[in-house]
Parts: structure tokens; sequence; C-alpha cells
């Protein structure tokens, strides 16, 4: 978990800064879109206080292919692995992933709820979809990340941070302990901190 100051704001200077803005409508020029029906509306007047860090393979400890594409947007095809048959009837969905050759993708708008962390606490404050964005990093419990993913996830939590007031990064298995491995053992927490240059 990384607790984000308050009395500071990430730095303004990032790569093509223009694309690395959160629109009114809350997305991102930066990434590719590829809509998810699997959304709703928050809470009114909540807004995202936690960035929740993912992580997604499919199959299991396999990179590649679209078929975490096909997992939010609800065209995941039983039949394409036996481990399918138990996800495919699940709607689910996260608001960005960053992929292992560095892809950065947008299923749903900031602004909406994505359905990422399921039945979660936070602080003691229950149903973390409300008051999060979810990502996820194409990876598992099993293997390094790829160093080029942890650039692009900066970027978009400064981009995020700018936009929203952000209290805290935390990872799955933070707000849903003992259901929830991810990212897991593998993610490098310490690199993350680093690149956001918060000591």
């Amino acid at each position: 978990m990384i607790r984000l100051p308050s009395e500071r704001r990430p730095q303004s200077e990032v790569l093509n800064a223009s694309r690395w803005k959160i629109e009114a409508d809350g997305w991102l020029s930066a990434a590719h879109s590829c809509i998810s029906p699997n959304y709703d509306e928050r809470p009114p007047h909540v807004y995202p206080r936690i960035l929740v860090v993912h992580a997604i393979s499919l199959p299991p400890d396999h990179f590649g292919g679209r078929d975490i594409d096909a997992l939010f947007t609800n065209t995941l095809n039983p039949a394409a692995h036996p481990y399918y048959e138990n996800i495919s009837h699940l709607n689910v969905s996260a608001h960005f992933l960053i992929r292992r050759d560095g892809e950065l993708m947008q299923f749903v708008s900031t602004a909406h709820r994505a359905w990422h962390a399921g039945v979660s606490s936070w602080n003691g404050i229950e149903k973390c979809n409300d008051f999060s964005i979810g990502v996820e990093l194409e990876g598992c419990d099993t293997l390094p990340f790829e160093k080029l993913q942890y650039p692009i996830l900066v970027q978009l939590t400064r981009a995020l941070w700018r936009h929203y007031p952000f209290e805290e990064i935390v990872g799955h298995e933070h707000i849903a302990p003992g259901r929830k491995t991810d990212p897991g053992p593998y993610f490098d927490w310490d690199y993350y901190r680093k690149l956001l240059a918060l000591d």
C-alpha cells in the first residue's frame, strides 16, 4: 500500500501531458478504449478516494491475446479454455488495463463505477467499487511483472491523482484479504513508489 500525502500533488511534467489528462467525461486520451457494459453510477456525491491495483491473466499464468478484453465485454468464449467455463458468465470490469507490452486500455469511464473489487473494505468502509478506480496489470502471482508496465502505471497514477482526491493506493489483496491475492508477491511496491517520486 502507498499512502498519498495530502499536502502535495504529483509533478505536472509528464510525457505528452495533454494525452495524460482525465477529460470531463472520465476518459483518458492516452488509453485505447474498449467499452465494457459492466458499470453503473457511483452513489451521489461519492468520488474516487483510492486506486486499486489488480493483476489478471487469461488463461491463468498465460499472457497475450484479447481474452481479458472479452471477459470485460461479456464476449469470452467458454469453450476456448476449460477455465473459462467457470468465469464466462461473470459481469466484471476494471477502469484500466496495462498489458505486458505497455499498452494501456480503458474499459469504463472514471466517472462511473467499474465492477472490479467485489466484496471489499477499506478503513472500515465497505463496497470499495463505490469510491475507487481499478487498474489491472496483465500479470499473476508466480511471475514478475514487466518493467515497462511500471512507468505506464506511474503516468496513469499521476493523471488520476491530479483529477481526483486520492488518499491511498492499495492492492486488491489489501481490501479483500483472504479472498484475493493480487497483485501478488511479484508486484514491486518499492519500485512503484520510487517512480512516483514520493520520497
